[in-house]
């Protein structure tokens, strides 16, 4: 392959959320975009749906006509992998299945030209096992687009194994002329963003089983300055998406944390989408309005687990659940998923809400001093059990009075 590879003209599979997203951030930045999913229906509606976004563009004076014309006019739709032989990247946008994910490569490798990119819009899954089934793992990477994918900043871009350096150049290259704050991240569960999200949520649903309650727990986020708290976070999301995941995996069902969610989607509460979430919803509106039935509902889960509710104060909400985020950046860091401890903030600012005057959890924990964060997860341990043993990275800066930020690791 040459050093110098240029996207001029690239493939979206999936006419979902997110493959809508990811052909209108291609478009914009001038790419030709062929579009394809199996279900024409789908993709019909989708082309109107991009129609309307870019309308509503104009009307709003972000775009002129002209420019809306010039953008529809760089999406078409296609029927078979046949048409998009010659683009020069394609970007898979289809659901979270594993099998899914491989059987398209397959038919992908096959089918595209031999200096074609192969990329993943996963937000979980293992980048070399998709890499693996096709004959050219060195021109597969994950570009995980955010949601709505041509509203939000963030693009983490995930390395493989053998993803070749000039295909990271590519996608780097190809992120900034779509407008957004790129990351090369590793490959492992989650990547950078999703990894800690999971240790984050898992600690807001423990603080609810042990005595608060979802609205305490999201003002008491809200008022550090996030955009929204983890429970609203759901309800925006859509609290079946987890729950339905966990029903396809056969596993993690039966876990004491997830077991207010699964009440709630048994009821039929999936968040904003059906009115009712862990907060409600009055037709038409996105205000998320406290809701006590919910918090009977947490009160009879915890006690039915076996609980001895206590009264947690804002000030405990938020330190376990920045310090879940900072202990799990910290492993990230050591591992080398991630190159440096602000991308790792980079992440947080721009696809998480983190609030942009305290510079993202790692900046964060600087400040606070490492010292000061290996004592207290040493005492969460001793509280709350191993999960919260300090990572090993934080226990060699703090000895050597380091901080996150002097860490740079090379690939």
């Amino acid at each position: 392959m040459s050093q110098n590879i240029r996207i001029a003209s690239a493939a979206v599979i999936g006419a979902g959320t997110m493959g809508r997203g990811i052909a209108m951030c291609l478009a914009n930045a001038g790419v030709q975009v062929l579009w394809l999913d199996n279900n024409p229906q789908m993709l019909t509606q989708a082309l109107g749906a991009v129609a309307d976004t870019y309308a509503h563009n104009v009307r709003q004076g972000r775009i002129d006509e002209a420019e809306a014309a010039r953008r529809r006019a760089r999406i078409s739709q296609v029927a078979n992998y046949a048409a998009i032989r010659e683009v020069d990247l394609v970007i898979e946008a289809v659901y979270e299945n594993l099998e899914l994910k491989q059987s398209i490569f397959r038919e992908l490798d096959a089918a595209l030209k031999p200096s074609a990119i192969l990329a993943s819009n996963t937000s979980y899954l293992d980048v070399d096992a998709i890499a693996a089934v096709t004959s050219r793992p060195s021109q597969v990477l994950g570009l995980h687009f955010f949601s709505p994918a041509h509203i939000m900043k963030l693009l983490e871009i995930v390395r493989g194994a053998k993803t070749a350096p000039a295909v990271l150049e590519a996608a780097l290259e190809l992120g900034e002329r779509m407008g957004k704050v790129s990351v090369v991240a590793g490959n492992c569960h989650g990547f950078i963003g999703n990894r800690m999200l999971e240790k984050y949520v898992q600690e807001s649903r423990r603080l609810i089983l042990e005595g608060s309650l979802p609205h305490r727990v999201d003002a008491a986020i809200q008022g550090f300055g996030f955009a929204m708290g983890p429970f609203r976070m759901f309800d925006v999301v859509g609290i079946d998406l987890e729950w339905r995941a966990r029903e396809l995996a056969g596993k993690g069902q039966d876990a004491p944390t997830v077991q207010v969610d699964n009440r709630l989607c048994e009821m039929g509460r999936f968040g904003q989408k059906s009115g009712n979430g862990f907060y409600h919803y009055e037709p038409g509106s996105r205000q998320a309005e406290h809701d006590p039935e919910v918090d009977a509902l947490v009160l009879h889960e915890s006690e039915r687990l076996g609980y001895q509710r206590r009264d947690i104060g804002a000030e405990e909400i938020l330190e376990r659940c920045l310090l879940a985020l900072v202990n799990e950046g910290a492993k990230i860091l050591d591992e080398g998923i991630a190159s440096t401890s602000a991308d790792i903030d980079t992440v947080y600012l721009n696809g998480y809400g983190f609030p942009k005057d305290k510079s993202g959890p790692m900046a964060w924990a600087d400040a606070q001093g490492l010292q000061s964060v290996l004592a207290r997860l040493r005492d969460l341990a001793g509280e709350h059990g191993a999960h919260w043993q300090p990572a090993a990275l934080i226990e060699r800066l703090a000895a050597a009075n380091g901080r996150f930020a002097d860490v740079k690791q090379e690939h």
